[in-house]
């Protein structure tokens, strides 16, 4: 590639100071500055007030159209927000990157709450697919049931289903915690990297299957195991974890964490290029 020069003969990024830093002795070290507060927060975000509430009727609008009335709403500062007639609509709720309180008063069609990060969300209904996918950090609770890959690729914040879930509940879980307090489908925790996920019910066929990483705990029956999923043994310490989250998550409290199952990656997975061919047959 051509060296662009410029009059004194020096390279344009030269000129422009940029390979004139000395980086001797230095380090690679940085610290956040205290000082500097809005490098902590996203772009865009707005300082609410959980008592200043407001309603706000969807009925006649769009999911785009709600979804920026939800953000023009915390510009002016709105904490507590209740969304009235969701009627199902698909997509509500998305990509919302604030702490705020947002109520639903009804159900949510497929792919509510998605990528968020910070709200505390009640769902007084039902929701579909793919609810709170890519979850980063809050809670979201729904109070019936949920569809099939419930909390898909979630990396943070608890994600609770009072009612049953479908199937790959948690697929490509990469943190965060999952909790269902009735049953779930098939493929729950499919190919799961972190976190953790609690099923205070039965469990469909091919749990945790091609799981990387986590724990799993199962309440009730399991329909069978995935490949690489494999049981371990229940701690005290696995106890009184679970009996904290439960509580907080006001579900199951009264629920005997004793009697649970536990599930983990085998391991097998981790190397599968370097096994034998023999050896991959019983890896999967």
């Amino acid at each position: 590639m051509a060296n662009i020069k410029t009059t004194d003969n020096k390279s344009k990024s030269q000129s422009m100071g940029m390979h004139s830093e000395v980086l001797t002795g230095r380090t690679q070290q940085k610290f956040f500055n205290p000082s500097e507060a809005e490098s902590f927060y996203y772009f865009g975000t707005y300082d609410v007030d959980f008592n200043k509430r407001i309603d706000l009727d969807v009925k006649e609008m769009t999911a785009a159209d709600a979804n920026k009335e939800i953000d023009n709403l915390m510009s002016q500062g709105y904490g507590t927000i209740v969304i009235k007639n969701p009627q199902g609509k698909h997509s509500l709720g998305v990509g919302i990157l604030n702490k705020l309180n947002l109520i639903f008063e009804g159900s949510l069609g497929y792919f509510g709450m998605g990528s968020c990060d910070g709200p505390t969300v009640r769902i007084n209904g039902r929701v579909g697919w793919s609810c709170a996918e890519n979850l980063m950090a809050g809670k979201v609770v729904i109070e019936k049931n949920a569809g099939s890959c419930f909390g898909a690729a979630i990396r943070g914040g608890d994600l609770i289903c009072k009612g049953s879930v479908g199937a790959r509940t948690g697929i490509d879980m990469k943190g965060g915690t999952i909790i269902v307090g009735g049953d779930a489908g098939a493929f729950t925790g499919f190919m799961m990297q972190r976190g953790r996920i609690i099923i205070l019910g039965d469990v469909g066929i091919n749990l945790g299957d091609s799981m990387y990483d986590g724990t799993i705990f199962i309440g009730g029956k399991i329909g069978s195991f995935g490949s690489d999923a494999i049981p371990a043994d229940l701690t005290d310490t696995d106890q009184e974890w679970l009996k904290r989250k439960l509580k907080v998550a006001e579900i199951g409290e009264k629920f005997d964490v004793s009697k649970m199952t536990k599930i983990v990656a085998g391991k097998k997975l981790w190397n599968y290029d370097n096994l034998e061919p023999h050896e991959k047959k019983g890896a999967i």
